[in-house]
């Protein structure tokens, strides 16, 4: 099977056109969302592990594309891109990335039998992370969680740069 070629991609539409013709405020409030995230208390690429993996278990091929080039052009390797579906096993992330993963499944995975977020991973969270750290994290998870309905439901086309990932 093949993938289609970027040429192909011209043919996608998203389902809805651009929201800031609509709702230019949101363009303030994401910009201020990627202030907070990149103030340099956690590393940028893992923000961007973190929202592959979201993106991963929400189903968004719109997010999985996103954050998987974001990390390329980051300079991250295949391996650890590819392996971020299976990171438990995978031996390409440090300890902080791994809690970092496991907080975002916790948050966005239902847990039938208590918390989401128990004690236990928040005081691994806290061995590796200070509080603007984890306020950071936090809030990485809560951007891509802002954005995930806008890719569920106007479905931007994936691989293409903000801005010409909405069809007009």
């Amino acid at each position: 099977m093949s993938t289609p070629a970027i040429a192909e991609q011209d043919e996608f539409q998203s389902r809805l056109p651009n929201p800031a013709r609509f709702l230019p405020e949101v363009g303030t409030v994401a910009g201020a969302m990627t202030k907070a995230v990149h103030n340099g208390a956690i590393p940028r690429t893992t923000v961007g592990l973190v929202q592959l993996r979201a993106g991963q278990i929400v189903g968004s091929t719109y997010h999985t594309v996103r954050q998987t080039g974001n990390l390329r052009k980051a300079g991250e390797t295949d391996e650890r891109i590819t392996a971020v579906a299976s990171w438990r096993d995978a031996p390409y992330f440090t300890d902080a990335e791994r809690v970092a993963l496991e907080l975002v499944e916790a948050v966005l995975t239902p847990n039938p039998c208590g918390e989401r977020v128990p004690d236990e991973l928040f005081a691994k969270l806290s061995a590796h992370y200070d509080d603007k750290a984890l306020w950071t994290l936090t809030m990485a998870i809560s951007q891509i969680c802002f954005f995930i309905p806008v890719a569920l439901v106007a479905k931007p086309i994936p691989g293409k740069p903000l801005g010409k990932n909405y069809s007009e």
